[in-house]
């Protein structure tokens, strides 16, 4: 996972936000879920109201009814939700190793189904090795062009000039006009996707990421009856270089739409003087910072949920739940020296690499930190042990 959103009215809110302005974030791993404000349902699509959710509770620590129970079919009431994955043909191996990793971990209890998503026609092999992983039903899309181009308002010769002036400069997808297709698309479009308008949750995933520990409930159900509508579990600074105008598109759509803006929002996660710059941070599962400063700013603090629980890797980053009887209790297998969430870092070009993440032995406060700080919340038992560290940098060759 990467996160949660909504597909219902904040992710409008969303795209006009977007509209204000646009990111070529780092957009290293993805993976979200999220929701509309329409109700639950069961995997029969019937309609399940509180009243039935409460009549099956989830095992949610070691000390509850069926936490051990990891075989079979997981009792209780579905959610209207899926799985979502934007990929090409050619990363066929790398999205069944996701796939093993989510059905294995999770979905094989649970029998969700998966959205598959390209701008291009999924070929044959795609879809064989693809429908016999998963344990729900399998749909695949093809992106309309009108999603995954240029829009009419963009000066072609301008854009060209300052993706040659980014590469000169060694910047991170700088000259790539595939990689702004993709953000522009998962930012604003892939909710609108007419597979996608037949759930009300989706759950993100990228390939090649790992899921280390067992997950022995369902994440999109603990979302709903806790009135959650985004969650995470990796929280980054963003590379600066990507994103020099994003802050000004958003604080010009902070004055002209006043009306969206929730009170009691997470202005404080994302800026450290009220709002007149951007501190670089964003929660994700993968998720650019245009889904964060909307979640951000469009949802209350406590509609954003941190699933210290759920653990994740995308190169080169991982969340390995902090606390070693967490850990035992869901049998990870993750390296908790690995453990990314209370660590800060800054971004750092070097000439032989692609890019690279400098973890500083003193950081500032990690976006994980800045979440619990935000919310009045308890940190895990032992985070402190793993706040500093010598420098290290992680590089992306």
């Amino acid at each position: 996972m990467t996160g949660a959103g909504t597909k219902g009215s904040e992710i409008q809110k969303e795209e006009s936000l977007l509209k204000s302005g646009a990111s070529t974030g780092s957009d290293s791993g993805k993976s979200s879920v999220g929701s509309s404000p329409k109700g639950t349902t069961g995997s029969s699509g019937i309609a399940v109201s509180h009243q039935d959710l409460s009549e099956a509770p989830m095992a949610l620590s070691p000390s509850d009814a069926g936490w051990d129970n990891l075989m079979g079919t997981a009792p209780g009431p579905r959610m209207n939700a899926t799985f979502v994955t934007l990929a090409r043909n050619s990363d066929i191996w790398d999205i069944a190793r996701s796939i093993r990793q989510v059905e294995d971990r999770f979905n094989k209890r649970y029998n969700y189904d998966w959205v598959f998503l390209n701008d291009k026609p999924f070929d044959a092999t795609f879809k064989k090795v693809t429908s016999s992983l998963v344990s729900g039903k399998t749909h695949y899309g093809e992106i309309p062009q009108e999603h995954w181009s240029f829009p009419d308002f963009i000066d072609q010769d301008k854009a060209k000039k300052v993706r040659e002036d980014m590469a000169q400069r060694k910047i991170i997808y700088g000259d790539s006009v595939s990689y702004r297709h993709m953000c522009r698309f998962e930012s604003g479009f892939f909710f609108r996707q007419p597979l996608m308008m037949n759930y009300e949750w989706y759950w993100r995933v990228e390939p090649s990421i790992e899921l280390f520990c067992d997950v022995h409930y369902d994440p999109f159900r603990y979302m709903a009856e806790n009135k959650k509508k985004y969650s995470f579990v990796l929280s980054l600074y963003e590379y600066v270089e990507t994103i020099p105008t994003l802050w000004d598109s958003v604080k010009k759509f902070i004055k002209n739409n006043p009306q969206h803006i929730a009170e009691g929002n997470s202005m404080a996660f994302l800026s450290d003087d009220g709002g007149d710059t951007y501190n670089h941070c964003h929660m994700r599962w993968g998720d650019a910072p245009v889904h964060s400063i909307a979640a951000g700013l469009l949802l209350k603090k406590e509609e954003i949920h941190f699933f210290n629980d759920i653990a994740y890797y995308h190169v080169p980053f991982t969340h390995c739940p902090t606390g070693e009887k967490t850990r035992l209790d869901l049998r990870c297998h993750c390296n908790p020296k690995d453990n990314f969430d209370w660590k800060g870092y800054s971004c750092k070009y070097r000439p032989a690499v692609l890019f690279c993440y400098k973890l500083p032995a003193n950081p500032r406060p990690t976006g994980t930190s800045r979440y619990f700080d935000l919310n009045g919340l308890e940190k895990p038992e032992g985070y402190e042990n793993q706040q500093t560290r010598d420098d290290v940098v992680f590089c992306i060759t």
